[in-house]
């Protein structure tokens, strides 16, 4: 073998992961790896043979040819989920290996282009770097990927981009132009320190300036506190620049220091040029870091220590909106009326209804629309779950799975202009709950809507249905009721409720497989909805509202509980699910609407009382809960026992073959009884 020895393909080939991979990770970590081979083959040229360099070409073809199995094999994996809200359907992002931050611009010939921070390691590992690519069919297929920065050089890493009208892009990122590669502390991770960067292209991404150009970022207490007192500063940045009254805003989070879950304190700052935007030479582009004064963006009084990933909006008054995340349970928001030299004191997000809303430690984005609206990205539970847990710092990461959408309004206030929020609806999900999709973006073309989103190994672009975007748009003044799908309808014209009425068969969540060669599960990702109107006497324990069930217990039923609680039980005589809504909505006396939602898609339960989403309040973390992957079905008795041993009443009952939309849900309520 020459001078090629052992270790040598050890280094390259690594080992693949021990845990079961899907087709298309399976692909990427046997491309990373022939990636890797190349690189190693091309940079050690003078120390192999020619024999070496053949054994080398060799490895590499065959991890090449194994590819295309390997994506085939996934492909096939997304094409055979129904639910397009599943991650896997999405049009993959090619990359190395880590994924973050796939970023798009729309480029002036009329492409795509992302930005995206990888390498064939884990996040903060020697070779991260930046490349961008283009795609000219709305994120089917990309180009091959082009550097910003090398991955043989020091850590480039987290860019956003901006394009201005002339079609200049420019790309600010974190560089590690010093190669420090220990920080006081024995702190091995130095992708969040440096210099904050940017390079620029003038041909709609198909190559980046050979120079790039330092950002100065001024001194805060933040600084000035971590352990080289402000001489080297922490930070890194996912928040997309902005343009307003002719400048040009740059986000960057401040890191006071690191330990356990990484940052220990943060603090969110703007980097403001007045001139980037007519200025064509970099060198003479001036910078200011807003807002004034000796700190940055920070949680409400009394809140902890992280206050980062700040996103920013830009209002039709000219006001900036911020929504930032933190390890108090709620994400944060705060306006400005004077360009981001001020700010109002920040407070914990709120529904348009003035409810909490609930947020781990996670990106969570706001988006302006071409309409003037806003859609926001975030997780939808935490609360004082997160706030008072003693290990907050590092699990408050967890449970980024699925991603829910708001939408958004504006409305004036005293102030100014402020936005309105919509409940939300559920957008992606994967079907293992541990993976963390984030850090996505929101792209706009044709009148579709597309998200991309990673979940730090593959990245991938998504559409989304309009019809869901509007939805939430719409919902503050819907007052239709849902017709498609609907099975059973009570009471009929001139009729009352009956004491039990034949049961229409619901679709089955799983079936076997007539098209695998095994005869296998065949998920078919549906769900059901049940809507009705209630007058309960009295809300004691086990009440039976509705009930299907056959004498083994198979089948669903609606009752009481004896914590005042509508609870929903589902049984198909191999497994029993139950769920149930918040607490505390349920009165003695008072007509109430619930629906709740069994979706088969995340295989989530929700309950919408008195058109309010539940999200869990103060009782606990989740709103919304998760039934068995392996619950085949609820068809039970022929028949549906209504009430039968209820104090109170039955007004009205709709039963869906479907789940429905949060906002359908709502719109059912707001139609009235």
């Amino acid at each position: 073998m020459g001078n090629l020895q052992k270790q040598d393909l050890d280094w390259n080939f690594g080992k693949l992961p021990a845990r079961e991979l899907s087709g298309t990770t399976r692909g990427k970590n046997t491309k990373a790896h022939a990636r890797r081979i190349a690189y190693f083959a091309s940079t050690n040229r003078a120390k192999f043979t020619p024999l070496d360099m053949k054994t080398l070409r060799i490895i590499a073809v065959i991890f090449l040819f194994v590819i295309f199995f390997f994506v085939a094999d996934s492909v096939a994996v997304g094409q055979d989920i129904a639910d397009k809200r599943n991650i896997r359907t999405g049009w993959e992002i090619p990359t190395e290996s880590y994924s973050d931050q796939p970023y798009i611009v729309k480029t002036n010939d009329g492409a795509w282009l992302c930005g995206v921070t990888t390498g064939v390691g884990r996040e903060g590992a020697s070779g991260q770097h930046v490349v961008t690519m283009r795609s000219t069919d709305q994120g089917k297929t990309w180009s091959e990927p082009v550097d910003v920065e090398p991955a043989d050089g020091p850590e480039a890493s987290y860019a956003v981009m901006l394009k201005l009208t002339g079609g200049r892009i420019y790309a600010f990122y974190n560089h590690n132009t010093d190669n420090l590669r220990r920080m006081i502390g024995d702190i091995y991770r130095v992708d969040s320190q440096g210099y904050f960067v940017f390079k620029y292209s003038d041909n709609h991404g198909r190559s980046w300036s050979e120079k790039r150009y330092n950002i100065p970022i001024r001194e805060m207490e933040i600084d000035r506190q971590n352990v080289y007192g402000g001489k080297i500063q922490f930070f890194w940045n996912v928040g997309k620049p902005f343009i307003l009254d002719k400048a040009v805003y740059v986000s960057l989070h401040k890191v006071g220091g690191f330990g356990y879950g990484t940052f220990t304190s943060n603090e969110g700052v703007l980097l403001k040029s007045d001139n980037i935007l007519t200025e064509k030479d970099p060198d003479k582009i001036r910078w200011e870091t807003l807002p004034d004064g000796d700190y940055g963006l920070r949680t409400p009084p009394g809140g902890g220590p992280i206050a980062a990933e700040q996103s920013y909006s830009v209002l039709s008054d000219g006001s900036i909106y911020c929504v930032y995340r933190t390890i108090d349970g709620h994400p944060v928001f705060t306006y400005s009326r004077d360009g981001g030299h001020t700010w109002d004191t920040p407070q914990y997000k709120m529904y348009g209804d003035g409810r909490l809303m609930k947020h781990p430690r996670a990106a969570n984005f706001a988006w302006k629309c071409d309409n003037g609206k806003y859609l926001y990205w975030f997780h939808n539970h935490g609360g004082r779950f997160i706030l008072e847990h003693p290990k907050r710092r590092g699990m408050a990461y967890d449970d980024r799975n699925p991603v829910w959408l708001c939408g958004g309004i504006e409305v004036d206030s005293p102030k100014g202009k402020v936005i309105k929020w919509s409940q939300p609806e559920i957008v992606l999900y994967d079907d293992d709950t541990w993976i963390r999709m984030s850090y996505p973006d929101l792209v706009e073309e044709d009148g579709k809507y597309f998200l991309t989103e990673t979940q730090k190994d593959i990245a991938r672009v998504h559409e989304i249905a309009p019809a869901l975007v509007e939805g939430l748009w719409n919902q503050f003044d819907n007052r239709s009721i849902a017709g498609e799908g609907l099975l059973l309808e009570l009471p009929k014209k001139e009729q009352a409720i009956p004491k039990q009425v034949e049961m229409p068969e619901l679709n089955s969540f799983l079936v076997r497989s007539g098209q695998k060669a095994d005869h296998g599960t065949k998920d078919l990702r549906t769900g059901f909805a049940i809507d009705l109107w209630l007058h309960l006497k009295k809300p004691s324990a086990e009440q039976i509202l509705l009930d299907n069930r056959t004498e083994n217990g198979q089948g669903w039923c609606l009752q009481t509980t004896e914590r005042g609680t509508v609870e929903i039980i589902l049984n198909d005589g191999r497994t029993e699910n139950r769920w149930d809504c918040d607490p505390g909505l349920l009165q003695k006396g008072k007509l109430h609407h619930i629906t709740i939602n069994v979706d088969g898609g995340p295989k989530i339960i929700t309950f919408i009382v008195d058109g309010k989403l539940c999200d869990g309040a103060d009782y606990r973390q989740f709103g919304w809960g998760r039934f068995s992957p392996n619950l085949y079905h609820v068809n039970g008795d022929k028949m549906l026992r209504i009430a039968p041993d209820l104090k109170g009443k039955v007004k009205s009952l709709r039963i869906y073959n479907r789940y429905l939309n949060t906002s359908e849900a709502i719109g059912n309520y707001q139609a009235g009884l």
